[in-house]
């Protein structure tokens, strides 16, 4: 029983919430012990929060989780795991996580607040309200940066946000791309929105939001206010690994319809892996040395 709990919490999507660090990274003050420590607790309180925001879909989705081919094998919809328990636990990470947020900085409890409504509200009604879906799954995204920057103290910086939405769009659209290839003509039983969303609209839109996400990144190292905060305008020189990273992500996608599990794919995708890892060695070099 407890290992099928600890399934139903989905550790490895806690990967998503390592976006709380952004902000403390760009703000050059990594090595801040105490600020370090704060965002720490953001990381934590948001896994508690999103563990439960999973537990409460699965509870929801337990049903067309059955049809689908991986889905099914879930603790909750394999009947490993009974609703009522899933409940207990959600409601209990619930208040645990909301007191020690507003613990560490009311901003931030408001932050998590707004987090933990934006999933409940999605699990519950508008993840069946297309392309809205995908936006509502971005906004987790900003609003884990956003918790991540107040935690530790710093100014939100609006390029923050920008390049972080449009990435999330990136990674969201691409999910529901993998998801209608994989379900087949089981895609609308799965989930609604898929019957409507097509292959040709989702192109579109990844492309959109693709180039979005390039374009805002290289702006971003070039514009002057970065330049002035840095002292510096290598950043600039990192952009050839943010190309690389989300071509070999849409490689990825489509040639391998690996897009359902974002997590799955960074954690078993050894040339991202390196992209990811030389990005953030250059960056910390650009900024730190």
């Amino acid at each position: 029983m407890v290992k099928n709990i600890w399934i139903s919490l989905r550790p490895k999507q806690w990967l998503k919430n390592l976006f709380v660090f952004a902000g403390l990274f760009f703000a050059e003050d990594i090595f801040n012990l105490g600020k370090i420590l704060d965002t720490t607790q953001a990381f934590m309180l948001f896994c508690l929060v999103s563990s439960a925001g999973y537990l409460v879909n699965d509870v929801m989705d337990r049903d067309k989780d059955r049809l689908h081919p991986q889905k099914r094998f879930r603790p909750i919809a394999a009947g490993s795991v009974p609703a009522w328990l899933a409940y207990v636990i959600a409601s209990v990470f619930v208040v645990l996580s909301t007191i020690l947020a507003f613990h560490v900085q009311r901003a931030f409890g408001t932050i998590l607040l707004a987090y933990l409504a934006l999933t409940l509200s999605y699990s519950l009604l508008l993840k069946q309200v297309i392309i809205l879906d995908v936006v509502l799954i971005a906004s987790g995204f900003v609003l884990r940066v956003i918790g991540g920057t107040l935690a530790a103290r710093e100014v939100v910086s609006s390029w923050l946000i920008i390049c972080t939405i449009f990435l999330a769009l990136f990674l969201a659209l691409t999910k529901r791309r993998s998801e209608f290839r994989a379900l087949g003509d089981h895609a609308a039983a799965v989930r609604n929105t898929l019957s409507i969303y097509s292959v040709e609209f989702l192109d579109q839109m990844i492309n959109i939001a693709t180039a979005a996400c390039l374009i805002s990144y290289a702006l971003y190292t070039l514009d002057p206010g970065t330049v002035a905060k840095f002292e510096t305008r290598n950043l600039a020189f990192t952009l050839p690994f943010v190309i690389y990273g989300l071509f070999r992500y849409l490689f990825l996608v489509l040639q391998r319809n690996a897009g359902e599990s974002p997590e799955i794919a960074l954690l078993s995708d050894r040339p991202i892996q390196i992209c990811v890892l030389a990005y953030l060695i250059t960056v910390a070099t650009i900024l730190y040395w």
